[in-house]
């Protein structure tokens, strides 16, 4: 393992840009040296679980500035003894290009039936930790640095067995460190599961998820460093113990701006629902909010989810992905906790009727200001063809391009990489190669990955945000940045989770467009502090201490 990277205080590390042609994007993971291959033990049989893993997490494990890769993967159902057991992999970012796996040396190759991976740094001593969520029971693996990871589960008590999902470390109660949710899905029999079949014929389908009942989700309050870093299960006391809702997308973000962390939640064939944190409890406020249902009062499928600022206006929006044909969901937030569909008028639906959506990061891929979105697209029924003749199984991904104000259409010229055709599932975002643009990495079912770097070349101007917390959680989740340049205003949260059962690079990027000076940065940290940088040039990722300075 290399030394630690990292900065005091406020520094900064500059980087050049690589040319290009704009929007291209490049699929690596081979040349790069990532050899793994999803397993989801489909044998025929079409057992629910095997549709639709699985994540993958963004996660520099030693600190050396480069962001590392895990893959999470299936593999075994306890109804398919007879498959061999895979493990999830870790790949080790060599130099921006080169990955190595490295699974065995730091100890993270769990082989449970993987769903996604969740990271966080819970214990505040500045090496991030790794959560992972399985069909059966979960896993986690404190960073010891030097020493790789060690499996804490049954230390932490943080050990579900149900069907986990999505999760997301967050400071949910403001004491300065990371609490963990975990979404759980159905209650899925392991013992002589329900069979469904095409029409009066002997062919098996994939169930419908509302066969099912769901599973009550689980929060797991940090305790803190005076109780060895455990966690509490305080689901019940949170107001979250009554809910069996089907959860597949888990995001939490600031949607009233009062200063802590709302938690938002995309449930399968169930109405989404949206937490309002009130301190020492969450209240549901999805239907009241409108961001359960759509614009026709219909239920939909949710997939995954994300929360920023589509349309510039300072307040973040809610974006959901769902079945083919429902298209997936736009909910503009109107502020005083009141959202609208803006579905149609945003032109989300024209470009993703046709797709079954999973995965979702809103990004400024060509560094123009605005945040554009990716959708990872693949079917679950992997013969589809013989109950929806327009469908297919593996489907190409999307990159919807914003044109400033929150509208979207696909991007033009978006390269090789946003040409394949997989059955794509967890999406996850970060700048392996430091080059001040965001790469992409999808883990597809039964498939190889795809590592998509980001070769747009874009002329705009940039600059990167890696802040440490000090009173606040020491990844500073829940953080609020504010940069104003001479002709715009951008708003970001850092977070680490969302999407579909992945988690991406905590780094902002704010894209400067022609701007090379930012006019001025202020950053609201969880704890209150509120700091502010002025005349921060462009072209370099600088390193922010809570409370200290410039």
């Amino acid at each position: 393992m290399r030394p630690a990277w990292g900065g005091v205080l406020l520094s900064c590390f500059c980087l050049v840009t690589m040319a290009g042609a704009a929007g291209r994007f490049v699929n690596i993971a081979q040349q790069a040296g990532i050899d793994f291959e999803h397993q989801s033990g489909a044998e025929g049989q079409r057992y629910l679980p095997e549709t639709y893993g699985s994540g993958v997490a963004f996660i520099d494990v030693d600190r050396d500035g480069f962001m590392d890769i895990y893959l999470v993967n299936g593999g075994r159902l306890p109804q398919l003894s007879n498959v061999k057991k895979v493990r999830n992999s870790l790949y080790h970012n060599e130099d921006g290009g080169r990955f190595q796996d490295q699974t065995e040396e730091f100890g993270v190759g769990d082989v449970g039936y993987g769903m996604g991976a969740v990271v966080g740094d819970y214990d505040n001593d500045g090496w991030a930790d790794l959560y992972v969520t399985n069909f059966g029971a979960n896993v986690l693996y404190h960073n010891g640095g030097e020493i790789g990871f060690v499996d804490v589960t049954k230390n932490a008590e943080v050990g579900d067995e149900g069907w986990s999902t999505s999760g997301a470390f967050a400071d949910i109660d403001l004491d300065g460190d990371l609490d963990l949710f975990v979404g759980n899905y159905l209650a899925y029999p392991t013992e002589d599961p329900t069979v469904c079949r095409i029409g009066n014929s002997e062919e098996r389908l994939y169930c419908d998820p509302r066969k099912f009942s769901g599973q009550v989700d689980r929060l797991y309050i940090n305790k803190g460093g005076v109780a060895d870093w455990r966690f509490d299960d305080q689901t019940e006391a949170f107001g979250l113990g009554s809910v069996k809702g089907k959860e597949l997308g888990v995001v939490f973000g600031d949607c009233d701006e009062d200063g802590d962390l709302d938690l938002y939640l995309a449930n399968d064939m169930a109405p989404n629902m949206l937490y309002r944190n009130d301190g020492d409890r969450f209240v549901e406020k999805g239907l009241a909010s409108g961001t359960s249902l759509n614009d026709e009062g219909g239920v939909e499928a949710g997939m995954g989810v994300d929360m920023a600022d589509a349309d510039g206006d300072g307040r973040l929006d809610l974006f959901v992905t769902n079945f083919q044909w429902e298209s997936n969901t736009l909910y503009r937030n109107l502020g005083q906790g009141f959202f609208f569909d803006a579905t149609i008028s945003s032109g989300i639906t024209k470009a993703s009727m046709a797709y079954l959506g999973f995965g979702t990061v809103f990004f400024d891929y060509d560094r123009d200001g605005d945040l554009d979105l990716f959708i990872a697209n693949g079917h679950v029924y992997d013969n589809v063809e013989k109950v929806d003749n327009a469908a297919s199984y593996r489907q190409r991904n999307q990159l919807l391009e914003n044109n400033g104000k929150g509208g979207f259409i696909e991007a033009e010229n978006s390269g090789s990489g946003m040409a394949l055709q997989q059955v794509s599932r967890g999406t996850a975002f970060a700048d392996i190669d430091n080059d001040g643009d965001l790469d992409i990495a999808v883990n597809n079912s039964n498939d190889k990955p795809a590592l998509l770097r980001n070769d747009s070349g874009s002329d705009g101007d940039w600059l990167g945000l890696l802040l440490h917390g000090n009173k606040s959680n020491r990844d500073a989740i829940g953080a609020r940045v504010v940069v104003r340049t001479a002709d715009r205003v951008m708003v970001r949260e850092v977070r680490r989770n969302a999407s579909y059962l992945s988690a991406s690079d905590r780094r902002l990027i704010f894209g400067l467009a022609e701007n090379e000076v930012v006019a001025q940065v202020e950053i609201r940290w969880p704890s209150g502090i509120v700091q502010a940088l002025h005349d921060a040039p462009g072209g370099k990722y600088l390193v922010i201490e809570e409370g200290i300075d410039r």
